[in-house]
């Protein structure tokens, strides 16, 4: 049976705009509605940048100014990794080049519906100084919104301003002619299970024969992953390693869940070894993984589909009250995840933060249970730059002699 590109709705816009939070709104609809359906967020497909210099400890790359070409190639992989685990769309957010906007010969395997965010200046400005996030410029957020308006590129454009999110995607799923549609893609009729497409091939999937090393920090929600995960790829990238960047749970956004697909792990090992492959493409010799894993053969899924890369798991611990109190933290605005798509516990009830404990706790004990990981590493009350420091040594990333 034939298959064809997957629908794919890039949201796209300035920072501020709400490019996330209505892409998300729009995912969490579908899937609620048995559509199933993909999310990913184009910034998590291009965390890696040039060699540091003496001004900037992630510049651009020269060739790839923006990151663009990789965002794109890296899209086109996880695109066809996700139309074959059995997604029917896949809903992208993010910018794309102002001047030419999202060339989609780049991205052969997505139909692609590209659709623009735009607001009025001082809302950008209100927003941005609201969210208070300190890669925020506004200056140049201000100068990209106003080039996408001179430019005026392909795609519906819709004004965001004084308006709610449920307006917002609304008018999205009005003006692109009722995205999705799915019956542009064949091969698996509107409402089959997801197992149905699950056997597609995809020249995406499988083990991959790059090598170079892999750090991989797992572990209990809100245990530090993301926060002790990107101080090592800082202090990697600042003494001269070509470092890259995956969050897991951003590269595997697909619900519903299938059962044959536990913890979506196997769509986001593949997801994970084809963007490793283009970030080994561009230079890259390590590599930053944020994530959690929740027993061996979940692990093993990730190592068979990365044979020739060094991989080592390290395993964050705290305990119930330490996980507690970054739950509470977080829920109440103290620590940011930076706007991070389904990562967000401002705003929930006492009882579901409660649930959130007595889970992250279980699964901390879980883990324990089982040693998962090459090697254990305890948060509580110690500094980030603490644990970074301990993971550099025991792992011997912090030593010259292994650039690889």
């Amino acid at each position: 049976m034939s298959v064809g590109p997957l629908p794919v709705l890039w949201l796209y816009g300035p920072p501020g705009v709400g490019k996330t939070t209505v892409s998300w709104e729009l995912f969490t609809q579908l899937s609620l509605a048995g559509v199933p359906t993909g999310y990913v967020d184009i910034d998590q497909l291009g965390m890696c940048y040039a060699t540091p210099t003496s001004d900037e400890w992630a510049p651009e790359p020269a060739s790839d100014p923006g990151r663009y070409l990789m965002k794109s190639r890296n899209l086109d992989a996880v695109v066809a990794n996700f139309r074959a685990a059995g997604a029917r769309c896949l809903v992208v957010s993010g910018v794309v080049d102002p001047a030419r906007g999202v060339d989609d010969t780049l991205i052969p395997h997505a139909a692609l519906t590209p659709c623009r965010l735009r607001a009025a200046p001082e809302v950008l400005r209100q927003r941005i100084a609201t969210r208070g996030r300190p890669s925020d410029q506004v200056d140049e957020v201000l100068r990209y919104a106003d080039a996408l308006d001179r430019n005026d590129l392909p795609g519906v454009c819709i004004d965001s301003t004084g308006r709610s999110v449920a307006d917002v995607v609304r008018l999205v799923r009005e003006l692109t002619g009722g995205w999705p549609d799915l019956g542009m893609s064949t091969g698996v009729p509107t409402g089959a299970p997801a197992d149905g497409a699950a056997e597609t091939s995809s020249p995406y999937r499988g083990p991959v024969t790059d090598p170079g090393r892999i750090l991989w920090l797992c572990g209990p929600t809100a245990v530090g992953k993301s926060t002790v995960g990107w101080q090592l790829y800082e202090r990697a990238s600042r003494a001269g390693f070509r470092t890259a960047f995956v969050d897991l749970d951003q590269i595997g956004f697909r619900r519903p869940v299938p059962a044959e697909d536990h913890g979506n792990h196997r769509l986001k090992a593949d997801n994970l070894a084809a963007i490793w492959h283009n970030f080994r493409a561009s230079g890259a010799h390590r590599l930053i993984v944020v994530g959690p894993v929740d027993r061996p053969e979940s692990v093993r899924t990730y190592t068979s589909v990365l044979p020739a890369a060094t991989l080592t798991l390290c395993r964050l611990h705290a305990s119930r009250a330490q996980l507690a109190e970054r739950i509470m933290l977080r829920a109440e605005g103290l620590v940011s995840t930076w706007g991070l798509a389904g990562d967000d516990l401002r705003g929930r009830s006492g009882t579901l933060l409660r649930r959130i404990v007595d889970d992250a706790t279980a699964d901390a004990e879980a883990l324990e249970s089982a040693a998962i990981g090459d090697l254990r590493v305890d948060t509580d009350g110690r500094a980030v730059q603490d644990i970074a420091q301990e993971i550099l040594l025991r792992t011997g990333w912090a030593a010259p002699e292994a650039r690889s």
